[in-house]
């Protein structure tokens, strides 16, 4: 994990601290439909940490939390053919992004942060993740 966020970390010239947790598919399903009105389990989460005011300095340090469900990812990475290390690289960078104020809502947005999730993959030697196979 570490060596997945580092390199996002870095290029955003952000330190700090994020919480990972790796779930089952029915925690990964009530998160998802407790935080976005989903009823499904999802391949990550991503809670970025919102301070209220007055906290020291520091505390601005912390990042957040990503939550990924295990069995998903998997799954998805045999349904796309891809290694499941880099499926599960990509779903870490593509948190932690989220984390940074990535989103991908809207198209331009969308392409912003595949863009920097390609950019951060390659210098990983995890191919591009949006290519066909």
């Amino acid at each position: 994990m570490q060596r997945w966020l580092a390199p996002v970390l870095d290029a955003h010239g952000r330190g700090g601290e994020l919480t990972v947790r790796i779930v089952d598919e029915d925690e990964s399903r009530a998160l998802n439909h407790a935080y976005r009105g989903r009823d499904k389990p999802t391949n990550v989460l991503s809670f970025p940490c919102e301070l209220p005011p007055g906290l020291p300095p520091e505390a601005a340090e912390i990042l957040g939390d990503l939550v990924l469900c295990a069995p998903v990812v998997a799954q998805e990475a045999r349904e796309q053919g891809k290694p499941e290390a880099d499926h599960w690289a990509h779903m870490v960078v593509h948190g932690a992004l989220h984390l940074l104020g990535y989103d991908h809502e809207e198209p331009a947005q969308a392409e912003r942060m595949e863009a920097e999730e390609r950019r951060l993959l390659a210098a990983l030697g995890v191919p591009d993740p949006y290519l066909e196979r």
